[in-house]
């Protein structure tokens, strides 16, 4: 980066409060701003000087306005750079559930249990999985599970018969069909209004008991109090990186139950892998001085279409 600009300042966000990072903003008057999870919301009126906003992380929701957009800022988010990430947390949570992962960790490590007649224990291979949400995580995923010889099912508005073509999918006629055709599902939705709780307690009970269903896209998308039901019966098996409040509570019921996989958000990208997204961010800004396109940009489309 500092070698892109003769003027490069950097500012520790988590050290300003929303006003004083407005002031800082102002001093500096940026023509580039480099953002990341941590920024305040950006101030109205911006600098005037600010033409570009290459945010680190995901969603930009909390740190730009639509209106803001429209009227001219750039802004670009991580993109695709590190969904294959998140893609492999999804296959583990649903290898973690289809092997009963939580059952054998108390099991071995708490309880001093082994195997006997009884056991019981699934694979992956020749299974139905179905994805609700088929944005760039949900694509890596379906290269993910290709060796598994799965038949995977997608439901989304942006999947067409090309769609379908491209990554050997079948569209799903409705999440109702999506959730009672599949031995696995995997949400992974984005935290829009249309999707806000949108998996209801009827869906998950659509899920066959010895069923997986995993989320590693938004809590929020989920009813987690009708999910924390359906876990404590046992039918299903589940798997969550994700939760509508987090962190997640000390007294959660979801901890502790035996047919749970819980890990906290933590899906991607990991510790080592956060250069792909830094990678990506600088590809971009190399290209906004080059006054090429930017990669991942986001339009007011895909403002209204992302968490």
């Amino acid at each position: 980066m500092r070698g892109l600009s003769g003027r490069f300042a950097q500012v520790d966000p988590g050290a300003l409060a929303a006003a004083d990072f407005g002031a800082v903003l102002a001093d500096h008057d940026p023509e580039i701003l480099i953002t990341c999870w941590k920024t305040p919301p950006l101030p109205a009126p911006l600098p005037p000087s600010l033409r570009y906003v290459c945010h680190l992380s995901g969603s930009v929701r909390k740190l730009v306005s639509r209106r803001q957009i429209e009227a001219g800022l750039l802004v670009s988010n991580w993109g695709g750079s590190i969904s294959r990430i998140v893609a492999e947390w999804a296959l583990f949570h649903v290898l973690a559930g289809l092997r009963r992962a939580t059952h054998w960790t108390f099991a071995l490590h708490r309880d001093g249990g082994w195997k006997d007649d009884h056991t019981e224990t699934a694979s992956l291979f020749g299974r139905r999985v179905g994805l609700h949400g088929f944005g760039p995580v949900a694509r890596e995923l379906v290269g993910l599970l290709r060796p598994f010889d799965c038949s995977i099912t997608a439901f989304a508005p942006d999947v067409d018969a090309a769609t379908e073509a491209r990554y050997g999918v079948r569209r799903a006629a409705s999440l109702e069909a999506l959730f009672a055709d599949n031995d696995v599902i995997v949400e992974l939705a984005p935290l829009i209004p249309e999707t806000a709780g949108s998996v209801t307690e009827r869906l998950l009970r659509l899920i066959r008991p010895g069923g997986v269903f995993v989320n590693v896209g938004r809590g929020a998308a989920v009813d987690e109090a009708a999910l924390l039901r359906i876990a404590q019966e046992g039918r299903i098996m589940v798997g969550l990186d994700v939760f509508s409040v987090e962190s997640l509570a000390a007294d959660s019921g979801l901890r502790g139950l035996s047919n749970v996989t819980l890990t906290p958000h933590l899906a991607g990208p990991t510790t080592e892998r956060r250069r792909d997204a830094g990678e990506f961010a600088l590809n971009n800004l190399r290209a906004y001085a080059a006054d090429r396109p930017l990669q991942a940009l986001i339009t007011p489309q895909v403002y209204d279409t992302s968490t």
